[in-house]
């Protein structure tokens, strides 16, 4: 549905995003994983035609190049940072853009309800937006992405800074987009939440793709060993072991039939142990 090819931009001196090639295939959840300054927003402003690259290629399958405002309409956006109108209302937000899309008439008021009955906002409809919490404005602007009914959408940090309830909405709503067929590239720093939602994971750093496969696959490859934790009786206490194996059942049973086990406990790799192996674990601003 979308492939970048050999994607470069740069910012002066900075290599934003550095010979970046992917696909994200037709109804796919592509996860795009990375720490603060990898080159996931640079990425999709390139993805939608913000940003032109300094070399390489953006296409929409079928449908041309993104820098063509037509093309641009199979696109559906929600950025990172809120593109909303405080002033107006929720409803009005959504007319506005719909218009800009060309809708119209029965077809524009039609698309503003089932939105706002998907995001959760119809009983808040009339309310202008600077009254909204978080969790609303972040719903709203997935409704804005949503309204001309795109194929595919982009969602940067589409969970940011929202309550448990936006947020298991938002999550849902992702669900229920891709079982209609739409196809997802979807920012987060959750990795629980690539885990539950992303068919596949790409993971980049400094502008450039460490790895890319199913979560199974990236756990195999790249997340290390189980750690096996082992509460024993010490002289002066209680002592705590740390195991490090490839084989936790086994190493479970090892120590159990030495005696002195009070609990054990296993600690398997995971994404964000794929995550920190291959970005590293230094704080990024």
């Amino acid at each position: 549905m979308l492939r970048l090819t050999h994607l470069r931009k740069s910012f002066g001196g900075v290599v934003a995003v550095d010979d970046l090639s992917l696909e994200v295939g037709r109804g796919e959840v592509f996860g795009l994983l990375g720490p603060n300054g990898a080159g996931k927003s640079t990425s999709i402003a390139m993805a939608v035609g913000l940003l032109d690259p300094d070399s390489g290629t953006v296409e929409l399958d079928g449908v041309g190049r993104p820098t063509n405002a037509a093309v641009r309409r199979h696109l559906g956006v929600a950025p990172q940072s809120l593109a909303l109108y405080d002033d107006l209302t929720g409803e009005e937000n959504l007319r506005f853009f719909g218009r800009l899309h060309g809708l119209r008439g029965t077809a524009l008021r039609e698309r503003v309800g089932k939105t706002l009955e998907m995001v959760g906002l119809s009983p808040r409809r009339a309310h202008r937006v600077k009254e909204y919490s978080g969790g609303m404005k972040r719903r709203l602007n997935l409704a804005v992405a949503m309204i001309h009914d795109p194929p595919m959408l982009l969602l940067d940090e589409p969970t940011a800074g929202v309550d448990p309830q936006s947020r298991n909405n938002i999550l849902d709503l992702v669900r229920t987009l891709a079982a209609e067929g739409r196809t997802i590239l979807y920012t987060t720093h959750y990795m629980e939440e690539a885990s539950r939602l992303c068919t596949r994971v790409g993971i980049i750093d400094r502008g450039r793709l460490l790895a890319l496969g199913t979560v199974a696959e990236l756990v195999a490859r790249h997340g290390g060993l189980s750690v096996v934790t082992i509460d024993r009786d010490a002289p002066d206490g209680r002592a705590e072991e740390r195991i490090q194996t490839a084989e936790p059942v086994r190493e479970i049973a090892r120590v159990m039939g030495q005696g002195n086990v009070h609990a054990v406990r296993i600690d398997r790799p995971d994404l964000e142990s794929v995550f920190l192996q291959l970005t590293g674990r230094s704080l990024r601003d």
